[in-house]
């Protein structure tokens, strides 16, 4: 991925580079499993030397191959949020003694749980997600000790915030700006969980909004090579870049890490990083003064020319 990156230069001559959106911590199942009844964590660098040490060689000098790429400037990690799956359902399976979950824990995964009955509308995977009003509290806990965990971890205050699956409730934007957020990405459009079965629907724009500190986010641009949209991704993500710099906007282009691994199928890295190859260029070779810059950076942009 760093060499795709560094292959390709904007017009201040500066590489391609990703706004990795990343987690302070993942689940500590040695932990979780001898106390049975309670949640507990794991920071990420205790994730990558544990399984440096158990899947060697696939994870082995990962770690510091993130640090490499931050010191290049072809990598920025950003809060993702503190885990990538909702705590409060989490613990309520456990507590019940939930066997998709046991078999989970025995296998130290978090894969393919099912939502809870008493907490519809709730994903798994949605770490903010809201049934009840009355889990805002411990969202706000977590948001709080998961950005305190981001700066010992990455080495750095995040400034912008994408949370897992978009979901946030509003009342926890004054959270994250305490918490030194200055932007957070939101759906276009969508029916936002209030709580106590209320919703309203919601539509955003890039930029700031009306009774809002922080600035909002908005990705128009989708390349997903390896997830079959119909449509030829590089030809697709180049026609939506053309459309937002048409309008004189930034280009946010959404992509996920699924795209570029390959420790389960190498074909599906290669095929990956080939398509990644094919976009950047074809976006420099159209657009040859184009600037990539991360998230946080743009920000810096968007607020100088408020």
């Amino acid at each position: 991925m760093f060499t795709v990156l560094d292959s390709v230069r904007g017009g201040d001559g500066r590489p391609a580079i990703f706004t990795a959106y990343a987690l302070s911590a993942n689940p500590d199942f040695a932990r979780i499993r001898e106390g049975g009844k309670n949640y507990e964590y794991e920071s990420v660098p205790q994730t990558f030397a544990r399984l440096s040490y158990e899947q060697r060689p696939a994870y082995e000098g990962a770690w510091a191959l993130w640090q490499e790429g931050i010191r290049k400037g072809l990598i920025q990690p950003q809060f993702h949020g503190r885990e990538h799956f909702n705590v409060d359902l989490f613990e309520h399976k456990l507590r019940s003694g939930s066997t998709e979950l046991r078999v989970n824990l025995e296998n130290n995964s978090v894969a393919a749980l099912s939502g809870e009955p008493s907490m519809p509308g709730v994903g798994f995977t949605h770490a903010f997600g809201l049934h009840a009003r009355s889990e805002l509290a411990r969202h706000e806990e977590i948001l709080r000790n998961g950005l305190d965990l981001f700066q010992k971890v990455w080495g750095l205050r995040s400034v912008t915030f994408t949370p897992p699956a978009l979901q946030l409730h509003p009342s926890l934007y004054r959270v994250v700006e305490e918490g030194g957020v200055r932007s957070i990405d939101k759906p276009l459009r969508c029916v936002r969980a209030m709580g106590n079965g209320e919703q309203r629907r919601e539509m955003n724009h890039s930029g700031r909004q009306r009774g809002q500190v922080h600035m909002t986010v908005v990705r128009n641009v989708v390349f997903e090579p390896c997830t079959d949209m119909g449509v030829e991704p590089v030809e697709h993500a180049t026609a939506q870049v053309a459309a937002a710099f048409r309008w004189g906007r930034p280009a946010i282009i959404s992509s996920h890490r699924v795209n570029y691994g390959g420790h389960l199928d190498e074909a599906n890295r290669t095929y990956g990083l080939d398509a990644l190859r094919r976009l950047l260029r074809r976006i420099v070779e159209r657009w040859p003064e184009v600037e990539f810059v991360s998230v946080d950076q743009l920000i810096d942009r968007m607020e100088a020319v408020e």
